[in-house]
């Protein structure tokens, strides 16, 4: 395979790709303990060979720390003031509901994948989840699908008529298979010259489910870096970060951490406080759409000076923006959050009320994500970087810059 080098734009960015194999993979919820704990017991020697031989250190994702806010800022390389995604679920400004942001509408700008392929590189776009899968091929020419729906998939949708064929029988969502055949996937697709250009994005279940230093864990990244090298011997460069880490979300007793932040709401100033879930999507099984950052709606009337002072004060609660701050020094869309948006501190979590969550399939314990202490994330690549993004690198690299250093920062391209 030699793919022709081609120059591509996107959303201000310029981006050589590189004469050679592309993939970028996202590892949903890998927080850096996991890589370390797996290299430490030797379970990851192609993780640490690039490690080694190319570049590997800490980035910083965007916040909220979910998945669909950053996967989509990794493929468009822009925060989400300019992707529009501030969640995986909304209050919808246009109609006033709630809706999940898996639409490609709610995309306001274009990925790096559409340019690649509208210049002719053969691009392949996998993600675990069905949910990411419209949203990230927005205007892509070439092959895209779940994990989740592999059986589910035509030439004329997906660019791809038979993926259990080609990789094997469809996984549960719910477990580190799912996660494993996208990258089998991508491997099968590099390995038959299919696809020359390839973002794969994972699921956080057993990041969810199981700490850095509990054997599934171990097995799971062994199995990760098994595809991983894989994808290094076929001649691709490797680049791989995360959407956000993952942190335990219980007092010490065990028992789960969390704030339900309407209630209490509603007891302190009355009817007309509205809380919304962004870590809300179709996938609760492993955090009962508990997660680490919410937006607060008040409706007219609240003193809504006096309301954030409040919040700030409640147990759990790590910092309070009002809309027009959040949007100045978070980067968030000012159309798309709420009159307050709030992180959580590491070891809780913020709900609704405790009528909105089922916890009923969690096992007693929660591991979750979306606020400021899930922000730090791993950028590992296969090739040493040039002299000039050493120095990016070294300073306040972004996960949604990992196209840029794939692309333009890695010495051999």
């Amino acid at each position: 395979m030699n793919p022709k080098s081609t120059t591509i734009s996107a959303n201000g960015r310029e981006y050589r790709i590189p004469n050679r194999p592309v993939a970028v993979i996202c590892i949903d919820g890998c927080e850096d303990e996991y890589i370390n704990v797996a290299i430490a017991h030797g379970r990851a020697p192609n993780l640490l060979r690039m490690s080694a031989a190319g570049y590997r250190g800490m980035t910083r994702a965007a916040l909220p720390t979910f998945t669909n806010v950053n996967n989509c800022a990794i493929v468009t390389g822009t925060p989400p003031n300019q992707t529009g995604i501030a969640g995986n679920y909304i209050l919808d400004p246009e109609t006033g509901e709630e809706v999940m942001t898996n639409s490609s509408k709610f995309l306001e700008n274009e990925t790096i994948l559409a340019a690649a392929s509208h210049a002719g590189r053969k691009v392949a776009m996998v993600t675990a989840k069905d949910k990411l899968r419209e949203l990230l091929a927005k205007n892509m020419d070439g092959i895209s699908f779940s994990a989740e729906k592999a059986d589910e998939v035509s030439e004329e949708v997906h660019g791809i008529a038979d993926v259990v064929g080609l990789v094997g029988p469809m996984p549960q969502i719910y477990s580190a298979d799912a996660s494993l055949y996208v990258l089998r996937a991508g491997v099968k697709l590099l390995e038959q010259g299919t696809s020359d250009f390839l973002y794969l994005s994972l699921t956080d279940y057993m990041q969810h489910k199981y700490a850095p230093d509990e054997p599934e864990s171990l097995d799971f990244y062994e199995g990760i870096d098994r595809e991983i090298g894989q994808l290094l011997e076929l001649g691709a460069i490797v680049g791989a970060t995360a959407d956000h880490g993952m942190n335990g979300k219980c007092h010490a007793d065990g028992s789960i951490n969390v704030l339900y932040l309407e209630t209490e709401l509603e007891k302190k100033f009355g009817e007309g406080c509205r809380v919304i879930c962004p870590i809300t999507d179709p996938y609760v099984v492993h955090h009962g759409a508990l997660g680490a950052a919410v937006n607060v709606y008040l409706s007219d009337g609240h003193d809504r000076a006096a309301v954030g002072r409040w919040i700030l004060a409640q147990p759990g609660v790590a910092e309070v923006y009002d809309r027009e701050s959040a949007a100045e020094k978070l980067a968030l869309p000012a159309n798309r959050i709420g009159d307050f948006f709030v992180l959580s501190t590491r070891n809780a979590v913020i709900g609704r009320t405790p009528e909105h969550h089922d916890l009923s399939k969690l096992d007693g314990s929660l591991r979750s994500h979306g606020g400021r202490y899930e922000e730090m994330v791993p950028l590992v690549l296969s090739e040493p970087l040039n002299a000039d993004y050493r120095a990016r690198a070294a300073a306040d690299p972004r996960n949604f810059d990992i196209f840029d250093f794939v692309c333009n920062g890695v010495a051999t391209s």
